[in-house]
């Protein structure tokens, strides 16, 4: 008898999955987003970018930034990003070229990952850089707004224009690599978008009747005094669009160049196509005539526009978002008016906020003085040189009745108007000069004021640096005492200076009147 042994079946094992696209994808971005982060340029410009805004918030504050316009602040920190962006899009084009450079990419050729996937892995490695630009945008306006002199609202498409500019230059990057096998046009490129830019800004001349000027990836629009929100007129959320749409049209330029053809690329192709030419559309429009009639109502007629608000016996008018600043206002006020003497000690102001904005955000255009006795220009900013200039600007108005007056003023009363804004501040010296447009406490200028500036003598300035190392009491005393003689125009320096208990001053004669 014989016995048949079937041999046992082979153990069945189940074949090794290989890793979904998604999980390949991440972890290849991850590797880049690594690698790109250890080039020189990003790391040194990221590096540079956040150290020096958080310098800037913590330590580097002047006056002014203790104020802030929060629909000014969020396009401020648009500008900073632009050089990560540089560097991004110089490193990510070297970064999709390094198997061309290196001959490897016949090896890469035999991997299951095909191209087009290693070149979206490149693109999402710039996730990572624009997400800490997005951090430092954020914080950046945070702190201002914590602060509690912030007035206005800020746009949240104005903070996105910072990361999304940094996405756009790592998806240039990649695409010119897919155009063309070499990191040496890269330089060249940004040399001539600088260029191109450039030449475009200088040909609108600061105007942009066509939107030209929107195509850049930032548009600041700076140099003018801050507006309430509601007149900038800023295609910001079609400027954000138009942002995000290119970055994807570009990304799916670049996967089509490295071989997907798939009807949901087109799609997403298509859909992108549409958002970048809607955003376009919308920041190019003019501006409409209800927001040209908005501007010249607040800067013609700003009462019609304004809230009033008592402080003592002097009323603040201010624009909605301003009104919680009246305070700050209504206490510099009392400080100079404290000093005054004869019925202007008393005297009833209206202290009135003014913008000129019928020319846009760019322009810097000088308030005409008010005519209305009693009445007192006050700006949007505030803080720093701005509050002395203020100070000049009420006790002009004490001393000459009105703004227009004022703004005339040749004689020895200058010396009046200057001790009582200056000896009210807690640097009168510092004041002095800070309010001077040459920064000096000698010879002659021209000191500040929300409207008309005032002339200063050689002659005057010496009195009025003389009068600021007195004591303020004695001072204040003698200038309640003589207050009449003192506002007079008929008085002379040496007068005044007799009156007020300082030495004559050494130019003789000069600042008597407007004839000196």
């Amino acid at each position: 008898m014989s016995a048949t042994i079937t041999p046992a079946a082979p153990a069945v094992t189940e074949p090794e999955r290989t890793a979904r696209p998604l999980a390949v994808l991440l972890t290849l971005a991850r590797f880049e987003a690594r690698e790109l982060l250890l080039y020189v340029p990003v790391f040194v410009f990221l590096l540079l970018y956040t150290g020096y805004t958080a310098w800037q918030m913590a330590f580097h504050r002047d006056g002014m930034d203790d104020y802030p316009v929060l629909q000014d602040v969020d396009r401020a920190g648009q500008t900073g990003p632009l050089l990560v962006a540089i560097a991004v899009f110089l490193c990510v084009n070297r970064a999709a070229l390094r198997s061309h450079r290196h001959g490897t990419d016949r090896h890469f050729d035999t991997l299951p990952v095909p191209p087009w996937q290693r070149i979206l892995a490149h693109a999402l490695s710039v996730v990572p850089i624009a997400a800490v630009v997005a951090l430092v945008v954020t914080a950046e306006y945070a702190v201002a707004a914590l602060q509690p002199g912030a007035v206005g609202h800020g746009s949240v498409a104005e903070l996105a224009v910072g990361p999304l500019s940094v996405l756009l230059a790592g998806v240039l990057g990649v695409l010119l690599a897919r155009l063309v096998r070499s990191s040496f046009p890269a330089p060249l490129f940004v040399i001539g978008l600088y260029a191109f830019v450039t030449l475009v800004a200088v040909a609108s001349d600061g105007s942009d009747p066509d939107g030209t000027n929107w195509l850049s990836p930032v548009v600041s629009e700076s140099g003018g005094d801050p507006v309430p929100s509601d007149l900038l007129g800023r295609p910001a959320g079609w400027h954000a669009l138009y942002l995000l749409g290119l970055t994807v049209v570009l990304l799916c330029a670049a996967v089509f160049r490295s071989g997907l053809r798939t009807r949901s690329l087109g799609a997403v192709t298509a859909l992108a196509v549409a958002a970048t030419a809607a955003g376009i559309a919308g920041q190019s429009a003019t501006d409409p005539q209800a927001l040209l009639s908005a501007r010249t109502t607040a800067s013609l007629h700003p009462e019609k526009e304004q809230r009033c608000v008592p402080h003592g016996t002097n009323v603040y008018c201010a624009f909605p978002e301003w009104t919680g600043r009246t305070a700050d206002w209504a206490a510099e006020t009392d400080r100079v008016q404290q000093l005054a003497g004869g019925a202007a000690e008393h005297r009833r102001l209206t202290v009135r906020q003014r913008i000129d904005a019928r020319y846009g955000l760019t322009s810097d255009s000088a308030l005409t003085p008010l005519t209305g006795p009693g009445q007192v220009t006050v700006g949007t900013r505030w803080g720093g040189n701005r509050v002395p200039e203020f100070a000049v600007g009420v006790a002009s108005v004490l001393v000459a009745g009105d703004e227009k007056s004022a703004g005339r003023l040749c004689d020895a009363r200058t010396v009046t108007v200057m001790w009582l804004a200056l000896a009210a501040q807690p640097d009168p010296m510092t004041a002095l000069r800070d309010v001077r447009l040459d920064d000096s406490t000698v010879g002659s200028a021209i000191a500040l004021a929300p409207t008309e500036p005032v002339s200063m003598s050689a002659a005057q300035t010496d009195v009025v640096r003389e009068l600021l190392t007195r004591p303020r009491a004695g001072v204040a005393a003698s200038v309640k005492a003589h207050w009449a003689e003192l506002t007079s125009p008929r008085t002379s320096l040496a007068r005044v200076a007799q009156l007020l208990g300082v030495p004559a001053p050494a130019h003789g004669e000069e600042g008597d009147s407007c004839d000196s």
